[in-house]
């Protein structure tokens, strides 16, 4: 007599998809964004937005430069990141948690957005971009822009020059007073030194001065992006006083 064979069925697990996102931008990201925008005391909203906000933030930052493909040899990566993360730092009260709209696609819409203008401003300066080794390929603004480029200034502008650096200087001071924490202290004395010293940097471009200050502070470029992003701050409310009006 013949016997069956049994044969065994398999057992099929089903795993539901989840979202990437939710892994670090997720509720409790969001609550915590929501108890930035309430809170008054500085020091709690530093705490909130370093140990809550900003992971979330340089992932997905660096999701976004990484998916969509904006990360060139010409600009590091870390510093793309770490200037998209301070705008995104700019923009956290912009959020209105009552219209509806979810804090991770708010800020990942506008993540985005900054991204693509910025690569379009450096393939905008990419082109503009004129070797002086071929002066018969430059047009007459090129050849006007070099020519001024040797030119001494003015007296009268040489002094207003000075005179704003001075006020420049009495701010960046001012600012100094103002932080409270050790690592935008140790960005502020960066920031100062760089500053004295004006004259005799070789580059004066902003992601040379990023790596003049980086390298003065200390600091790692996680650190000062938090660091610089207080400072802007203070700076923007300085300036528009009448004591320190620049603008």
């Amino acid at each position: 007599m013949a016997t069956k064979k049994r044969t065994k069925k398999k057992r099929i697990i089903r795993r539901g998809k989840g979202d990437p996102a939710s892994m670090y931008f997720n509720a409790d990201t969001q609550a915590a964004i929501c108890d930035y925008q309430d809170a008054e005391d500085i020091n709690k909203k530093n705490d909130l937005y370093v140990e809550k906000i900003l992971p979330a933030f340089d992932k997905l930052v660096q999701n976004l430069i990484f998916i969509y493909g904006f990360a060139t040899p010409a600009e590091p990566v870390e510093h793309l990141k770490s200037d998209c993360i301070s705008f995104l730092f700019e923009t956290l009260h912009k959020w209105d948690r009552h219209k509806g709209t979810k804090a991770f696609s708010y800020f990942n819409v506008v993540g985005k957005n900054w991204l693509i203008i910025n690569s379009r401003r450096r393939q905008k300066n990419t082109r503009r971009h004129v070797s002086v080794d071929a002066p018969e390929s430059m047009s007459m603004v090129d050849k006007m822009a070099v020519a001024n480029h040797d030119i001494i200034l003015p007296p009268d502008e040489l002094m207003i020059k000075k005179d704003f650096r001075g006020d420049i200087m009495k701010i960046l001071l001012e600012i100094q007073k103002k932080v409270t924490g050790e690592n935008e202290k140790k960005c502020m004395h960066a920031v100062v030194k760089v500053f004295e010293s004006i004259d005799d940097l070789d580059y004066l471009n902003k992601r040379a001065i990023f790596v003049y200050v980086r390298e003065i502070s200390g600091l790692n470029p996680k650190q000062l992006s938090v660091a610089m992003s207080i400072i802007r701050k203070h700076y923007k409310a300085l300036a528009k006083t009448e004591d320190y009006g620049l603008f």
